[in-house]
């Protein structure tokens, strides 16, 4: 049976920012001009985790996640390949015949200006499009997206979230840097204190922003009427270690702003906007109950429906 015709976007694609975006654009309108379909390939774990060419760091997008965003934005299949040893001694052209030629019928490949595979990264775009006019594929690479001085990156992404700058990481990605977890039982600090937070398990590894407290949009299912974008509700969120407790686990905690209702075993998403403070040691409850009404009121400010359009 002949396998249909594809497009194939081929990449980490970590984060799917708005570099990543104009790839798959691309890809999705070659896709409709020949009557084909796009696929992406993509890989699991990041290959620097794999070859230690970089510290091990948890993704900006974990495999999950980026199937669904990808889905989202118009590919018709997606394929994370297990990344390990062997995969990364594939010569360049054993990798395109067995994963993207024979599985997938590639007609074109599309990908980054600085995108290579195969073994020793051989597999360079001017290495693929010698091999594609041999073997009957065309090879596209888009240009790097360079903005603010830099190149629209994974790497700036990562910093920006570090440094707690959740603004301008949302900037480069196209969206809010969001996570995602099921609400769980915590201590009941907050709640003895008039503020009663949901405590979020996040279900895999995910790189997370400087602890601190964030303003950010919170997504409850099933609720629509929220002044945020898509009916989400305002949300005080904060990351850390509770050191006004001597916590020693890090912890994601949000308190829903006008909001009275049991989140327990919900699957909340958390997008942040802004950062609103650094984690502080108060000096007893009452200094945090302060604290945490100042934050609060500068959450509600910061999430206005003007800043949210």
């Amino acid at each position: 049976m002949s396998v249909r015709p594809h497009v194939v976007a081929v990449g980490v694609f970590d984060g799917l920012h708005r570099g990543h975006r104009a790839i798959i654009d691309c890809g999705l309108v070659r896709a409709q001009a020949e009557g084909a379909a796009l696929a992406v390939v993509t890989f699991d774990p990041h290959p620097d985790a794999v070859l230690g060419k970089a510290p091990a760091e948890p993704p900006l997008t974990p495999a999950r996640e980026k199937k669904e965003l990808l889905t989202a934005w118009g590919v018709e299949q997606v394929v994370v390949l297990p990344f390990d040893r062997e995969l990364a001694a594939l010569e360049p052209e054993a990798f395109v015949e067995r994963h993207l030629l024979v599985a997938l019928g590639m007609t074109r490949l599309v990908t980054g200006q600085e995108f290579a595979l195969g073994r020793g990264r051989k597999g360079t775009v001017p290495f693929l499009a010698d091999l594609g006019a041999r073997r009957g594929f065309a090879v596209e690479s888009v240009p790097l997206l360079v903005e603010h001085h830099g190149p629209v990156s994974s790497t700036r992404i990562r910093g920006a979230l570090k440094g707690g700058d959740v603004g301008f990481a949302a900037e480069l990605l196209g969206r809010p840097y969001a996570l995602e977890g099921r609400v769980v039982h915590g201590h009941g600090i907050g709640r003895t204190l008039e503020y009663p937070t949901a405590n979020l398990d996040l279900p895999e590894p995910r790189f997370l922003p400087a602890d601190g407290v964030y303003a950010g949009w919170v997504h409850v299912p099933g609720v629509a009427d929220g002044p945020g974008p898509g009916g989400a509700l305002r949300g005080a969120i904060s990351l850390g270690l509770r050191p006004t407790f001597d916590g020693a686990d890090r912890a994601l905690e949000v308190f829903v702003l006008d909001w009275d209702k049991n989140l327990r075993d919900q699957v909340l998403r958390v997008d942040f906007v802004d950062w609103i403070r650094g984690q502080e040691k108060f000096e007893g409850a009452s200094a945090l109950v302060a604290a945490m009404a100042r934050d609060v009121a500068r959450v509600r400010a910061v999430l206005t429906p003007q800043n949210s359009a």
